[in-house]
């Protein structure tokens, strides 16, 4: 198993125990965090706007958590993390279950993730990626 996917098994450990960024030890400075579909696709850039943006997120849901099912490294640095999430959302009463499937691309470099992109839409990402499930 290589050192990156060592280091997003650790993240995607913290995420499940709801430990969403006590430790982000592991960001590049300038890491970026993109919701590239979902309810509100964005992007975050830096420890500051990825900690705003994560805390504006989280709030929005009651009980969210998110598991991952599957690592894939897709190549040097870059490594696919097929997912499921649950939780309530706050304001829409939209209720994510276990059937509720994404995946999460994450790029690493130097030790330290450079980007991460986060699918509510496991086909979405596939298809961002080029890749059949």
């Amino acid at each position: 198993m290589s050192e990156n996917l060592d280091l997003v098994r650790s993240i995607f450990a913290d995420w499940e125990r709801g430990d969403w960024g006590q430790s982000d030890n592991w960001m590049d400075p300038q890491m970026e965090l993109v919701f590239a579909d979902g309810p509100e696709p964005q992007t975050f850039t830096g420890r500051d706007q990825i900690r705003s943006g994560s805390r504006e997120f989280l709030r929005a849901w009651s009980g969210y958590t998110v598991v991952a099912d599957e690592y894939r490294e897709l190549s040097a640095g870059r490594i696919l993390v097929l997912t499921h999430a649950t939780g309530l959302g706050r304001a829409s009463g939209v209720v994510l279950s276990n059937s509720d499937q994404g995946a999460t691309v994450v790029d690493v470099a130097g030790g330290k993730v450079t980007k991460i992109d986060m699918y509510f839409d496991r086909d979405h990402a596939f298809a961002d990626l080029g890749l059949e499930e």
